[in-house]
């Protein structure tokens, strides 16, 4: 197992492009399972969860061929169902929650899907109902073995009506938006998720001849065809990752420049670094971020401390409260950090508090965090990353520190940051990767 020595107080300058985006790349992988014809899909981050994404999808009969750095063609001619019934399926399947996406286009075009119970980041409760109640909703016979914790859906033939999603989850719109297109009728889902991903897929999905309309709103209406042909797509820059390096450059006091952000689909991340009193420029798509001694959070009109919460988008996104929390830690002011979806994407607070930092972990789901404004640094130790998220903003803390942190399990960053230590090391950080 992998460890990063992460030497703190150095400060970065220069420039640094984010990767292409995790969570779209997962999936527009999964909607080549939709057409039999070529698609081609650029600016693929190589990072773990994706790789393993496009190892299954070949392991399934998908044609993959690498034609450049970042660009992939996939033509899933002839899926190979009986493997889906496999050991090595299950397995694959279990270390990969963006697996189960791949079940609504499967189900669309051939009328079965299985997959094991998926995994993912241990941050609590991510429950699937919503994906499977949408496809019930067209049709479907849905059946879940306890025992196995296995998922199957069948159907003959999918039809088109009205749902209301009991809940805007995101691969749940997804994988529902994926199965609709193929179905007959017209599909109209209300409490979709809107999220620039989401946009993307479906205008993907159109240029493959689908009939999706009222994308970027919640409530979509699809007229489904009999079959869907080939396209190009290129992936957006990972918001995610944007917003890690407009947190990280203001902690560690740092000059930073961030190229090509596609500043239009990052929503409401910038005004909220915003009020974390963090400064920055938009130049055209690049965001630069001069270097701050200090930054102080912003309170409500009627003086109440600054509350900063998840929620569907255009609400922040949940993948990124773990920086702004571990920003915080440095900033004059205070913050109540409220994560609403996960009850325990909170608990790697205990780590920061260990290091210094000014944490109440009020309940699994809030934390008030009280900021040094940079009179008190935190100071460096050993911890383990427990989820994507977690892990970078340990990372960020890390760099931060005064001394040298050892961050361990650092798998699971590299599940959502590719090279992350070249890339900083690029900029002026000073991490080593060491084999534990």
């Amino acid at each position: 197992m992998a460890v990063f020595k992460v030497e703190g107080g150095h400060r970065l300058c220069g420039e640094v492009v984010p990767q292409g985006a995790k969570n779209e790349a997962l999936q527009i992988l999964c909607a080549t399972l939709l057409t039999r014809e070529k698609v081609v899909i650029s600016n693929i981050p190589p990072i773990l969860d994706v790789m393993q994404l496009i190892e299954l999808l070949s392991s399934i009969g998908v044609e993959v061929e690498r034609l450049a750095e970042g660009t992939y063609s996939f033509r899933a001619e002839n899926i190979d169902l009986d493997y889906m019934r496999s050991d090595d399926y299950h397995n694959r399947c279990r270390r990969l929650r963006g697996s189960v996406m791949m079940i609504g286009p499967l189900l669309a075009r051939f009328g079965v899907g299985y997959i094991p119970k998926p995994g993912g980041d241990k941050i609590g409760r991510r429950r699937l109902d919503t994906h499977f109640l949408g496809f019930q909703k067209l049709g479907a016979k849905f059946d879940f073995d306890q025992a196995e914790g296995f998922f199957s859906v069948e159907a003959k033939r999918l039809q088109g009506c009205y749902m209301l999603l009991d809940e805007a989850s995101v691969t749940g719109t997804a994988n529902i938006i994926m199965a609709a297109v193929l179905a007959e009728g017209t599909t109209t889902i209300y409490n979709a998720a809107c999220e620039p991903y989401i946009q993307q897929l479906c205008r993907m999905l159109n240029r493959m001849g689908a009939k999706i309309s009222g994308i970027a709103s919640n409530l979509l209406t699809i007229e489904g065809v009999k079959e869907l042909g080939g396209t190009e797509h290129t992936l957006l820059p990972d918001m995610i990752e944007v917003g890690s390096f407009i947190g990280m450059a203001a902690m560690t006091q740092s000059e930073l420049t961030i190229k090509n952000v596609s500043y239009e689909n990052l929503g409401i991340i910038p005004a909220q670094f915003a009020r974390m009193g963090i400064r920055f420029e938009q130049r055209g798509d690049d965001i630069y971020i001069p270097r701050q001694e200090h930054y102080s959070i912003e309170s409500f009109i009627d003086g109440s401390i600054m509350n900063i919460a998840d929620a569907p988008w255009p609400g922040l996104t949940p993948d990124l409260l773990s920086i702004f929390l571990v920003v915080a830690t440095q900033a004059k002011g205070a913050v109540l950090i409220h994560q609403k979806m996960f009850e325990s994407r909170l608990f790697f607070v205990d780590k920061l508090i260990d290091m210094g930092a000014q944490i109440i972990l009020c309940d699994p789901h809030r934390a008030t965090v009280i900021g040094h404004d940079h009179n008190i640094r935190l100071r460096a130790t050993k911890m383990t990353s427990p989820d994507i998220r977690a892990g970078v903003a340990l990372l960020i803390a890390a760099m931060s520190a005064e001394g040298t942190s050892t961050i361990q399990n650092i798998e699971q960053i590299d599940r959502g940051y590719s090279n992350i230590d070249t890339r900083l090391n690029a900029l002026g950080a000073k991490i080593t990767r060491l084999e534990d």
